[in-house]
């Protein structure tokens, strides 16, 4: 298994692993349009895949925020978790910003926040977002900065 800078070519097979995250974990909550445009949002500095045998396991991107650089669109396909990709991809933002990074995660994403304070990371604070979580309502984010 190993971590590389995604292409352009990566993009239909990040989709179709994002598909399954989208289906076990509803993750994005809403499935976008396009996307393959959702994985490149703007202020998207760079982003990496894990990949074995040709496939794409996980993904995640470090974009450019007015609050500082943040992890972004970070995801790991079901079949795939329990091996470390998930903190490995997080090592990689973190060693490419070269300064701690931010991120944010829905109250619902319970598996994701364990793993995250598992890793040292801080909860910082807490705000509503602007789209809808599962029972309609807006969605309470938990903002995280790295070690």
């Amino acid at each position: 298994m190993a971590v590389r800078l995604r292409t352009p070519a990566d993009l239909d097979a990040c989709a179709e692993a994002l598909a399954l995250v989208h289906a076990a974990d509803r993750y994005p909550v809403d499935w976008p349009g396009d996307p393959q445009g959702w994985l490149t949002p703007h202020g998207l500095l760079r982003a990496w895949v894990a990949y074995e045998d040709g496939r794409v396991l996980g993904h995640v991107g470090l974009a450019d925020t007015p609050e500082g650089p943040e992890v972004t669109r970070l995801f790991v396909a079901p079949a795939a978790r329990g091996r470390g990709l998930a903190p490995r991809l997080l090592a990689t933002v973190r060693e490419a910003a070269g300064t701690p990074v931010l991120l944010e995660v829905s109250h619902e994403g319970r598996a994701a926040i364990a793993l995250y304070e598992r890793l040292g990371w801080r909860r910082v604070r807490s705000s509503r977002a602007r789209w809808l979580n599962a029972a309609g309502e807006p969605a309470l984010l938990h903002h995280y900065v790295s070690p």
